[in-house]
């Protein structure tokens, strides 16, 4: 599998970047974090919950290959269309602390755009248990199914 999904995590820091180009239009993938219904399909989970505001929150349940579920949550702080959203995560079945993200959205041009996410976790410790999951192949599988979800469908977005 190609990684067009990149991860960069410098060492001794406690955060990480992710950053993808997208064959597809900033307001396109802006919406594909925000409307429950592309998220659910991209993530490949259930929105129980999305409230895409200051202050909002989100709550997303998926189930693994044994029929586990395992939910994620956390609050949206900032959210400007088409260009920002600030949030936590959090992954309810790990001991994992919560961590800050800021997802940075920017078009390249008319049909291309950027997506920057900039990950802190409480210590360096955590963001390197969390970089030794399957993270990198993961985020990319479903960034992977996102561009090819609004590639065939953009029309109708």
């Amino acid at each position: 599998m190609e990684l067009k999904t990149q991860v960069t995590a410098e060492k001794d820091r406690q955060e990480i970047f992710i950053t993808r180009d997208f064959n597809i239009p900033v307001d396109a993938l802006f919406t594909a974090f925000t409307d429950p219904k592309i998220v659910a399909q991209w993530m490949n989970t259930h929105v129980e919950k999305l409230e895409c505001q200051p202050h909002g929150s989100y709550r997303f349940v998926t189930t693994d290959q044994m029929g586990n579920e395992h939910g994620f949550n956390g609050v949206i702080h900032e959210i400007i269309p088409q260009k920002r959203i600030t949030r936590t995560f959090q992954m309810e079945s790990a001991s994992f602390p919560v961590q800050l993200e800021y997802l940075d959205f920017k078009p390249i041009d008319t049909h291309k755009s950027l997506l920057t996410m900039h990950v802190i976790y409480q210590s360096v410790a955590v963001r390197d248990a969390i970089l030794k999951l399957p993270f990198v192949k993961g985020i990319n599988m479903a960034h992977n199914r996102l561009e090819q979800l609004l590639t065939s469908s953009q029309p109708a977005l």
